[in-house]
């Protein structure tokens, strides 16, 4: 009888210390599955801002498919490539080389602003649009470059997060993809018209 109850008493003392390292690694695993949960919720809030992204353009996708699906794809492609070409020529160059560009880029962004905002209160002209169209192209093409060198820059310092920087380099891409469709459709359109004053 007393083998017994020693036994018992045994087994029930490794129980509670079986629930106690059972509580103890729960609140070990416990903010690991919340960080788990967070970066889902982040990954979810990526996902749908390019979708709302993508909602925006789709108008002017549109557009391009039924005028002319080739330059759809002549758009994303020379995309693309740009955005890959200099990426890689950020990453090739020395660190924080070119981060002292995103001065002169955020002034051509607060330019191009002032300027769209003034089109639309006084009207706009060809020239003007014209030129909001290529030197947006410009600045954020800079964007690419510094963004990506800013990117690697936080990265070596410990800031690993992936969903930031991938939506900011997708709003590079948009924003450079844009304005090439609109470029590309533009002398489309341009070259059709003469064609046709041609015919007549």
């Amino acid at each position: 009888m007393d083998s017994f109850t020693s036994f018992f008493d045994s087994q029930s003392s490794r129980n509670h210390r079986w629930s106690y390292d059972s509580l103890k690694n729960f609140r070990q695993i416990s903010p690991a599955v919340q960080h788990h949960l967070k970066k889902q919720k982040r990954m979810s809030l990526l996902m749908a801002a390019a979708v709302f992204e993508g909602a925006s353009i789709g108008p002017l996708i549109e557009l391009a498919i039924a005028f002319d699906s080739s330059i759809l794809v002549g758009a994303f492609v020379g995309c693309a490539v740009a955005f890959g070409c200099f990426s890689a020529a950020a990453m090739v160059a020395r660190r924080r080389e070119y981060l002292y560009l995103g001065g002169l880029l955020s002034s051509g962004l607060s330019i191009l602003f002032w300027l769209h905002f003034a089109s639309s209160i006084f009207g706009g002209s060809v020239a003007l649009f014209k030129f909001e169209l290529y030197f947006g192209l410009l600045v954020f093409v800079g964007y690419i470059v510094v963004d990506t060198q800013d990117i690697i820059e936080k990265a070596h310092f410990g800031d690993m997060d992936y969903v930031k920087h991938a939506l900011t380099l997708f709003t590079d891409f948009v924003a450079v993809f844009v304005r090439i469709l609109v470029i590309m459709l533009k002398n489309a359109s341009e070259k059709e018209e003469k064609k046709k004053k041609r015919r007549n």
